[in-house]
């Protein structure tokens, strides 16, 4: 029986020691470090529950040391102390623990899982280069700055200064590259001032001269710039004592030592994911098979004691947070108001009895309402318009699926945030003035605009506004339906391109006259040095004028190209620009052209001392110049006129009060009047072999990109087009 007992105590060790889970926990800081510490007493609290796992933590100290030498002989020292053991799993804490266990892991983990947490900065495709996409998974450490900011604007809304502190440290240089698209949309609402590198007598000096409506957002300080290394809390109370304004944080582990709060990174948090993964991974479950957590587990947290000194009210924005060192004395602070609760209860007891008759009645109303706003909330968004309606403060109160789209937000997300927080600065501006305008007015508006989304695509929207009323008279806010007209001005653009390269062959026999001339001159100059070559006469004075003679000739050769290339080159911004320049260019490129087909071209200025100003795309312009002088021509070349004199046309330009006038005149015959009406429509032509699109885009040109108009009419044998263009911004 005896012997039976004793195998069976061996067979139980044996079984349990087999049973049994190595884990080491590999902590990048120093033990004493709160952020350490915490995550430290975290897991080992999840796996006190666990009789079986054996936890080992070691501390790199790489706040005080972290050169590759010293990493190399870390890897080494390792090697030695866990020669005998057996890990099962390895958590690495912080950054620089995962890039050691990246680095050295064939060399002391091999084949071992991996789990990390408080990682900055992650990038999934790291572990796809270094092949440990099988061996690592874990919780991503990230700070929400973005979500900082809108707390500190919502509590305190008269904010004129945040000074940011922060040190540059890797963990400080990291929140740093993410704070400077936060700074730049921020720093037009409030001052910020980003300290990163100074003597900490001098921050304690800045802090000390804040005025009441400046606050502080403390990062991280464990140096400052003379090399004096503090620990996090001895940083923060020499910057705490002297401060008389709020001071708001990132992490959890400055509470408790005088910030009021922020949405803070948790140390507390990561521990508990880890240590549920690590238990998942200890009972069988596939590395590969546990998704990254790459959202922060953050939380609001806030200190009462320093709500209370600022008077700062969170209930008003918050509704889910954590408050430290409240009172336990709370409730007994209103026992004043127990008695009149009571009173009012009973008050209300009898109000109750009063309506309770009513209440059936109002139930039946309040479930018609809500369906009928659920009706509407699912009408709205089955319309792939984006909608949405502001309050006369100018705060959206509602939109559809489609805007919260447009925007890459949740609707939750929009709601309460005005057009400033969504759109460039300039749009949200000049949006706003027509909303003022229109509830001056009770009128409608239509206007357009260009954005860029988050996701860098540019968008062109017309915007149609109107304003609503309460029942009671009063402005409501403003109605916005938007129409995205992407696609078509694309589409317009496209179609702008391809009249101008249809115009190519002309433009191509153009450059062929522009440069005949200084081909036959450079010929004439190329023989002339030969021939005194040959007799012995070439002079050096010879050779410096052949070179500047013909530097001048391919100089005319170069210039003509570029014309060209500027001409096939799209606008892509409105601007004023010269309307004689611009038929000068135009000029250059085919005047010879037109004056080797025997064609008198002439340019009337009726303005003849005043310099005729465009606003809109110039090259898009001269495109629709060509375009008419071209048809103009070739419909001079096709007449059958025995005189050497083939044709006129004639350009007059004047300008009235509100717009330039260009008028193209051709004698090259009448347009039929069956098809003169038609020919502004597109791939409508009477050429054998034309695309019928370059009057079409002539006219989108001119009347739907610069808000102008043009018009064809006979005059006998002539065909006039007109032009009018407004010569100010429209």
């Amino acid at each position: 029986m005896k012997k039976f007992i004793l195998f069976s105590l061996l067979i139980i060790n044996f079984l349990y020691a087999n049973n049994a889970k190595e884990v080491l926990l590999l902590h990048s800081y120093h033990k004493g470090y709160v952020w350490s510490d915490d995550i430290s007493k975290t897991i080992e609290q999840a796996f006190s529950k666990h009789n079986n796992i054996e936890l080992t933590t070691v501390y790199m100290d790489t706040k005080h040391i972290a050169d590759p030498i010293y990493l190399d002989k870390l890897a080494a020292l390792y090697k030695e102390q866990f020669k005998t053991r057996d890990f099962d799993l390895i958590i690495a804490s912080d950054n620089n623990a995962f890039d050691f266990t990246i680095r050295y892991h064939d060399y002391l983990f091999k084949d071992l899982p991996v789990l990390f947490c408080g990682i900055n900065n992650f990038d999934e495709a790291l572990l796809d280069e270094n092949n440990m996409k099988k061996y690592m998974t874990g919780v991503v450490e990230q700070v929400d700055l973005e979500k900082n900011f809108e707390l500190i604007k919502d509590l305190h809304p008269n904010i004129n200064k945040l000074l940011i502190i922060n040190d540059r440290s890797k963990t400080g240089l990291a929140v740093k590259r993410d704070l400077r698209n936060i700074i730049k949309k921020y720093q037009k609402e409030f001052t910020i001032e980003y300290v990163d590198k100074m003597e900490i007598q001098t921050l304690k000096d800045k802090v000390s001269k804040l005025g009441e409506n400046d606050v502080i957002l403390f990062v991280l300080l464990f140096k400052d710039t003379t090399g004096k290394y503090f620990t996090y809390k001895q940083s923060f109370l020499e910057v705490k004592a002297v401060s008389n304004v709020p001071i708001y944080g990132l992490w959890d582990f400055y509470l408790n030592y005088g910030i009021a709060g922020g949405l803070l990174t948790s140390a507390i948090a990561q521990g508990e994911s880890v240590s549920k993964m690590a238990i998942d991974v200890l009972n069988g479950k596939k590395i590969q098979d546990i998704p990254v957590i790459d959202k922060s587990p953050n939380r609001y947290m806030f200190d009462y004691n320093e709500l209370e000194r600022f008077d700062i009210e969170v209930d008003n924005h918050l509704s889910d947070y954590i408050l430290i060192n409240e009172p336990n004395s709370v409730y007994r602070k209103f026992i004043k108001f127990i008695v009149l609760a009571i009173i009012i209860i009973m008050v209300l007891s009898i109000i109750v009895v009063v309506l309770r008759a009513n209440i059936k009645r109002r139930k039946k109303l309040e479930l018609a309402l809500s369906n009928q706003l659920e009706f509407d909330k699912v009408l709205l968004d089955t319309i792939p318009n984006p909608i949405y309606y502001k309050n006369v403060e100018g705060k959206f109160q509602g939109c559809n699926l489609s805007f919260a789209n447009l925007v890459s937000k949740d609707r939750d997300e929009i709601i309460g945030k005005s057009a400033f927080d969504f759109f460039p600065y300039e749009v949200a501006l000049k949006n706003t003035n027509i909303d003022q305008e229109l509830m001056q007015t009770f009128s409608t508006s239509t206007s357009e605009f260009t954005f860029y989304t988050s996701s860098s695509h540019m968008k062109h929207i017309i915007l149609n506004k109107a304003v609503y009323k309460n029942i009671d008279g009063s402005v409501g806010g403003i109605v916005c339906i938007m129409d995205d007209i992407t696609e078509r001005v694309q589409q317009k653009q496209f179609l702008i391109q391809q009249s101008k390269l249809a115009e190519m062959g002309d433009m191509v026999a153009a450059i062929a006259h522009q440069w005949n001339e200084p081909l036959i001159e450079l010929s004439a100059q190329v023989q002339d040095i030969q021939t005194s070559y040959l007799l012995n006469e070439l002079k050096d004075t010879d050779v410096k004028d052949f070179v500047n003679d013909s530097m001048i000739q391919i100089k005319y050769m170069s210039r003509t190209l570029n014309d060209f290339r500027n001409f096939l080159k799209p606008s892509t911004k409105k601007k004023l620009f010269s309307i004689s320049k611009a038929l000068n260019e135009i000029n250059e490129i085919i005047g010879k052209q037109i004056f080797y087909s025997n064609i008198n071209m002439s340019f009337n200025y009726k303005n003849k001392n005043e310099e005729l100003l465009i606003y809109g795309y110039e090259n898009e312009f001269k495109q629709v110049l060509l375009n008419l002088i071209n048809n103009s021509k070739n419909k001079i070349l096709e007449q059958d006129n025995p005189h050497t004199q083939k044709g006129n046309i004639d350009i007059n330009i004047q300008r009235d009060d509100n717009y330039n006038i260009i008028e193209i005149c051709d004698d090259g015959g009448a347009i039929e009047d069956k098809i003169i009406s038609s020919i502004f429509q597109p791939y409508f032509t009477t050429k054998k072999d034309g695309t019928g699109i370059g009057l079409y885009m002539a006219k989108v040109i001119i009347e739907d990109k610069m808000r102008g108009s043009i018009t064809v009419k006979n005059d006998h044998n002539n065909v006039i087009f007109t032009i009018k263009l407004p010569h100010k911004k429209v």
